[in-house]
């Protein structure tokens, strides 16, 4: 709060009467921190893949923008880890993560669908969607631990084909 209250020339009880306490201070730099990753992610994840890819070419462009932000955008990913510990503490901040996450596992479906959010039903929501962002968090968390390490876009979508023989349905 007192580097606060120095860079905005504000007193910390100025500060203080605002937010009310310095949690409230810091949960709500989180959620600006997360709303700013969750625009510039959407930024990214839009303007993926090229003019007459495949589809599979196409999903292999996504993930080298997301590997490409976990660079660009260290300190927002790391926000949003922050923010997950944070929330245990924190009933408002826990309600906010879970409203951006079923945003997010909208959003995500209908971009690999390539289709509006509202032609989205909750089923494919909750498992493609849900799928994706599972993808996104874990590679995250490996990447931020060891980038050299982390598998890159043709990797990833590698093990996902390994991982589809294994499911496929029996015929």
């Amino acid at each position: 709060m007192r580097d606060i209250a120095a860079a905005s020339g504000m007193s910390m009880a100025a500060i203080g009467n605002h937010f009310g306490s310095r949690e409230a201070l810091l949960t709500s730099a989180l959620i600006e921190a997360i709303d700013e990753w969750g625009t510039r992610l959407g930024r990214t994840l839009s303007a993926y893949g090229s003019e007459g890819a495949s589809a599979a070419e196409h999903y292999e462009a996504l993930w080298a923008a997301v590997i490409g932000s976990f660079t660009e955008d260290r300190t927002l990913w790391l926000a949003t880890l922050e923010a997950l510990v944070q929330a245990e503490h924190s009933d408002d901040l826990r309600r906010y993560l879970a409203t951006g996450q079923a945003q997010g596992r909208r959003g995500l479906a209908a971009l690999l669908r390539g289709t509006s959010e509202d032609d989205i039903d909750d089923a494919t929501a909750r498992s493609l969607g849900s799928t994706q962002l599972a993808l996104f968090t874990g590679l995250m968390t490996q990447w931020l631990t060891d980038p050299v390490q982390t598998p890159r876009a043709p990797e990833v979508v590698s093990g996902l084909r390994a991982l589809a023989h294994l499911v496929r349905s029996e015929v």
